[in-house]
């Protein structure tokens, strides 16, 4: 693998983990309905959005039945909020990027969140400053399991894909950042532990472990 010129960090399960809160969220609502919502069926959807497989549908698959859904939205983005009111950074984050930042390689966060989520969370967290560009859901045409988010940031850092590292913990994002041509390292959480990271360059249990690997030798 080649020299590492800049990282690009997806968002929701990799700085902050955010994915068992909104999963814990969505398992609440279809145990209401006395339906099963196995993390090996909903991380269809993690680091993508409801178009590549969607709990809404799948719900009213198992039912036959329409919902509120704009009422249970609501809702639930409430429950999400409050359980991660004292959440903060993944292990190793904070030790991650002081390390980058000390070795001079710049940084990025790519996610298919939204601006209003990512830098709200950056800002929140007191992290906002270790990264030169934040791509989000509607800085390119698609979001993940598309390339084009990928694509966008390592164009902002005029750089070829090639020579930048995507650090992801889903299946969606790995296969996208391959797909641009990046570096992909996977760092899978309790959500997307059952997930298969064949196509990731390496598999880390943490950021911590990965504070110990230099990136020349990525």
């Amino acid at each position: 693998m080649q020299q590492v010129k800049a990282v690009f960090f997806d968002f929701d399960g990799i700085l902050v983990d955010t994915e068992w809160a909104i999963y814990q969220a969505w398992l609440k609502c279809f145990l209401l309905e006395n339906q099963p919502l196995p993390l090996e069926i909903y991380t269809r959807c993690i680091g993508s959005d409801f178009a590549t497989w969607s709990p809404k549908k799948h719900l009213e698959e198992l039912t036959g039945k329409t919902f509120d859904w704009e009422t249970l939205d609501a809702q639930r983005q409430k429950e999400i909020v409050a359980d991660l009111s004292e959440e903060g950074v993944m292990p190793g984050v904070r030790e991650l990027l002081d390390l980058l930042r000390d070795r001079g390689i710049p940084m990025a966060v790519v996610s298919s969140s939204s601006h209003f989520w990512v830098d709200g969370w950056l800002n929140k967290l007191g992290i906002f400053s270790y990264f030169d560009h934040v791509v989000c859901r509607g800085d390119a045409p698609r979001i993940k399991p598309a390339p084009d988010l990928w694509i966008e940031a390592a164009k902002r850092f005029s750089l070829e894909s090639a020579l930048c590292l995507a650090i992801e913990d889903s299946h969606n994002g790995v296969i996208s950042a391959k797909e641009a041509g990046l570096q992909v390292w996977a760092v899978p959480n309790r959500v997307t532990q059952c997930l298969d990271f064949a196509q990731a360059d390496r598999v880390f249990s943490s950021l911590t472990e990965v504070i110990s690997i230099p990136l020349g030798d990525a």
